[in-house]
């Protein structure tokens, strides 16, 4: 949400959440999650998604919907990719 303030307790995982691809929301979410009840717990829950860039264009457009995303349709590759990980 546009001018929505966001707490982070661990800035360096959340940056390398980001730079793995990861979109902001869930960055913020795993970093917080890991300050909160240490990292090792937080690794074990759930499993692995691909990067975005490996998805195919209908892949992509599908999660933008699933997300609320408007004007994803119109919109190529490179632009979801982006579109996803900064929502």
């Amino acid at each position: 949400m546009p001018g929505r303030e966001t707490s982070l307790n661990d800035q360096g995982l959340y940056e390398k959440l980001r730079d793995e691809g990861n979109s902001k929301e869930k960055s913020a979410r795993i970093s917080n999650a890991a300050a909160a009840r240490g990292r090792r717990s937080v690794g074990r829950a759930g499993g692995e998604s691909g990067s975005y860039d490996d998805w195919t264009v209908p892949e992509l457009k599908k999660r933008a919907k699933e997300l609320g995303l408007t004007g994803y349709s119109k919109k190529n590759k490179s632009e979801l990719v982006k579109e996803l990980r900064n929502h």
